[in-house]
């Protein structure tokens, strides 16, 4: 099908040509009809992420003994799910239910901007969770004093700092791009690598760039929690008894749930994007795991896997029922 002319806007030196909208697409392979319906389901899933993660942020909020450093943390990745879920779901739901792929190139690289800062703000937040599980097992008598209320805080502005500096750049890197080719971009959404790829000109600056971070950020993040997990694993073994194995290690279960949830469809969709060719159902539906999914998830996972949480629940659920 042949796709739409987009009309293109020059630059005010006349020197750069930028198209006055992107268009989206679904799923490759997959006709209107099945892109409608698969809106319904997309839209439970943002309902699912919405409320358990304003169900997470609301019980650690009003519970004072949550008020330690891994329900905190826990917060700051419920308030990033739900925001990340709100940049892209919606859109996405639109493109399914109505079809109109147009998203304005501006908007288009905000949404970019934002999916690309709240993962790296999110990649911190598991980084510093797993800081906390490492201190928590392996030096237990030090934790209430190296994980203080204000060091918290300090990760957590550390972490939201991180994500907009190092990607605060992109917009204007692809700004100074001309797109004088395709204007179809191959996901749902917004991506760095996706916009790029759509230029007629250099992108080498965008290229060593975009590696740079990705390999600074989330390269050194899933490196530094790899290597927690080696220490905690190892302290676990050196645990007298296997019941206070197992009791130390469950606590880490969430998290770990948490990492391979984001970090695995991360690698996936990196791999696939370097390694080039044609955009396929692969690097789609690769994509729409690494964003869809996490926000899902991660609240259902805490919910079921912290007893506090989970306890909580309950009791607003059997009030409500009285």
């Amino acid at each position: 099908m042949p796709q739409p002319l987009v009309p293109l806007i020059a630059t005010p030196n006349g020197s750069l040509a930028h198209p006055a909208y992107f268009l989206l697409v679904g799923i490759p392979g997959l006709g209107s009809k099945i892109h409608f319906w698969l809106a319904f389901p997309l839209c439970f899933m943002y309902a699912v992420a919405t409320l358990g993660n304003l169900a997470i942020i609301f019980i650690i909020r009003v519970e004072r003994r949550l008020h330690e450093p891994m329900y905190l943390f826990l917060a700051m990745l419920s308030t990033i799910d739900l925001v990340l879920s709100s940049v892209t779901m919606p859109k996405m739901a639109s493109l399914f239910l109505t079809g109109i792929q147009e998203i304005e190139f501006n908007i288009c690289l905000t949404q970019m901007f934002l999916i690309h800062a709240l993962s790296a703000m999110e990649s911190a937040v598991l980084l510093a969770m797993a800081f906390d599980r490492f201190v928590a097992i392996c030096y237990p008598l030090r934790h209430a004093s190296v994980l203080t209320g204000t060091t918290v805080a300090k990760i957590g502005l550390a972490s939201l700092a991180r994500g907009f500096v190092f990607f605060f750049p992109l917009p204007f890197l692809l700004k100074r791009l001309s797109y004088c080719q395709t204007h179809t971009v191959t996901h749902s959404f917004c991506l760095h690598q996706d916009i790029m790829k759509l230029s007629c000109t250099d992108t080498k600056v965008n290229v060593v760039y975009g590696l740079f971070i990705i390999l600074s950020v989330m390269g050194v993040d899933s490196l530094f929690i790899g290597f927690s997990y080696i220490l905690i694993l190892r302290a676990v073994l050196e645990l007298s008894t296997r019941g206070a194995a197992l009791k130390a290690f469950n606590t880490c279960i969430s998290h770990l749930c948490a990492v391979l949830v984001f970090y695995v469809p991360l690698i996936g969709l990196s791999v696939v994007h370097r390694l080039g060719g044609p955009t396929s159902l692969v690097h789609v539906v690769m994509a729409n795991i690494y964003l869809l999914l996490p926000p899902v998830v991660n609240p259902i996972v805490y919910g079921a896997k912290t007893k506090e949480i989970r306890s909580r629940v309950i009791r607003m659920f059997s009030q409500d029922g009285r």
